[in-house]
C-alpha cells in the first residue's frame, strides 16, 4: 500500500473515512478482496491478501477493527527484515487488543520490520505507529495523508489527496466510495520542483508522484483502490476496484456490513 488519504472524526456521523491505493510488483501473487478467517483466532476479516507473506494491506472486521500499512522510502535500507509488514494488519485484526496496547506491543520488535506506517483503530481511538522514528502517536480529528514518507509529508500527492478528501468532505451528498476511488485514480504527475528527494533519482521520483502509478517498464504500479466510511450506526462500507499492469479497470467488489 502506497498511499492513504483518510478523514478521522471530520463529521460527527462519519467518523472515519478511508482512501486508498496499492502500489505493487505486478508478479506477486495476491487475492482480491473478500472474507476471510484468520487460522489462529478464528476471526472473520474482510480485506485483500498478499499470497507470497500471507498479510494484507489494508482491512477491517465485523466489529469495526480497522489497521491499514504503507512501507518507508529508504534506499539505505538493503539487508532484509525478517518479518513481513502485512503481519501487522494481520495480527491486529485478528486479535482484541485495543489500538493503543497493540501499538505499544510493537516497540519490542521494530527492528524485525522493514520501515512502515502503521494505522490501526477502532470505534474509539485510532493510532499511528511508525518503526523508523520508533513513534507511536493516538490521532486527533483531522485529515491526514500517508505515502512512504512519514504522516503528512508535504509530498504533492499526500497534500493534493488530502484537499481532495476535504472537499468531498464538506460535500457530504458527494462522498460515497465511488466518489473515493474516484480521487484516487488521478494520474497527474508532479513537476521536477514539487518532487521529493527520497535518494531514488529524478526519473522514479516522478513517475511515483502520482496517486496512481504507472510504471509497467518496471513492472509495477498500482493494482487496487479502497475506499472505506464507517458511519457513527456502527455501519461500514467496504469497495475494491481492481486494475490490470495498464492501469484498466478489471474487477470490483463492493460490502456492506450492518452493526454486530
Amino acid at each position: 500500500m502506497c498511499l492513504i488519504i483518510f478523514a478521522y472524526q471530520e463529521n460527527p456521523q462519519i467518523p472515519l473515512v478511508v482512501a486508498a491505493n496499492r502500489d505493487e510488483l505486478f508478479a506477486r501473487p495476491t487475492a482480491q478482496a473478500d472474507f476471510w478467517q484468520d487460522q489462529g483466532s478464528g476471526q472473520q476479516i474482510l480485506s485483500g491478501r498478499d499470497l507470497q507473506a500471507g498479510g494484507t494491506w489494508l482491512g477491517i472486521t465485523r466489529g469495526g477493527r480497522f489497521a491499514a500499512v504503507t512501507n518507508i522510502r529508504d534506499p539505505s535500507q538493503t539487508e532484509p527484515r525478517p518479518r513481513s509488514r502485512g503481519d501487522l494488519t494481520r495480527q491486529f485484526l485478528a486479535g482484541s487488543e485495543s489500538p493503543r496496547q497493540y501499538s505499544e506491543s510493537l516497540t519490542n520488535n521494530f527492528e524485525q520490520f522493514a520501515g512502515y506506517n502503521l494505522l490501526v483503530g477502532d470505534s474509539s481511538s485510532l493510532f499511528y505507529v511508525n518503526n523508523q522514528e520508533q513513534k507511536i502517536w493516538k490521532l486527533e480529528a483531522g485529515i491526514y495523508g500517508l505515502s512512504n514518507g512519514l504522516l503528512n509529508s508535504s509530498w504533492p500527492k499526500v497534500q493534493k489527496g488530502r484537499d481532495n478528501l476535504q472537499s468531498l468532505m464538506n460535500s457530504p451528498d458527494r462522498l460515497n466510495t465511488d466518489s473515493l476511488i474516484s480521487m484516487m485514480s488521478d494520474r497527474s504527475q508532479a513537476s521536477d520542483a514539487e518532487l521529493p528527494d527520497t535518494g531514488i533519482g529524478k526519473e522514479i521520483e516522478r513517475k511515483l508522484s502520482s496517486a496512481f502509478i504507472l510504471n509497467p517498464e518496471r513492472e509495477y504500479g498500482t493494482l487496487c483502490s479502497t475506499a472505506l466510511i464507517f458511519e457513527k450506526s456502527g455501519k461500514m462500507r467496504f469497495s475494491e476496484q481492481n486494475f490490470d499492469s495498464l492501469g484498466n479497470k478489471t474487477q470490483g467488489h463492493a460490502y456492506q456490513l450492518l452493526p454486530v
